[in-house]
C-alpha cells in the first residue's frame, strides 16, 4: 500500500471542495437547471482530473528528459493525480449507487 502525503490529500480536497461552491444556491429554472449545475460540476471535476494527470506527466517528462526538474515534485504531482482520480471514481460510484436506489423505489 502506498502512503500519500497529507499535503497532497489536502490540496485535492481543497480543489474538489472549491468546484461546487458556485452551484450551492438553487436556481429559479427548476430541476433542469439543477441537473445542469451538477453536470457542470462533474465536467469540471473530470477536466481537473485530466489537467492534474497532464501536469504529473509533464513533470515526469522534465525529469526523465534531463531538463530541470525535481523528483519530489514528480512524486507529489503523481500522488495528486492519483488522489484526484480516486475522488472522481468515488463520486461516480456514489452517483451510480444513488441511481440504483432510486430505480428500486416503488412508484
Amino acid at each position: 500500500m502506498t502512503t500519500i502525503p497529507a499535503s497532497t490529500v489536502l490540496n485535492a480536497y481543497a480543489r474538489a471542495a472549491g468546484m461546487g461552491s458556485g452551484n450551492q444556491t438553487p436556481q429559479a429554472g427548476g430541476a433542469k437547471d439543477a441537473a445542469g449545475g451538477f453536470g457542470d460540476m462533474l465536467k469540471q471535476a473530470i477536466d481537473e482530473s485530466v489537467e492534474t494527470s497532464k501536469a504529473g506527466e509533464t513533470k515526469m517528462a522534465a525529469v526523465t528528459g534531463g531538463t530541470s526538474g525535481n523528483i519530489v515534485d514528480v512524486v507529489t504531482a503523481v500522488a495528486e493525480a492519483e488522489t484526484t482520480l480516486q475522488t472522481v471514481v468515488t463520486v461516480r460510484d456514489k452517483v451510480i449507487t444513488a441511481y440504483q436506489e432510486i430505480m428500486r423505489m416503488p412508484i
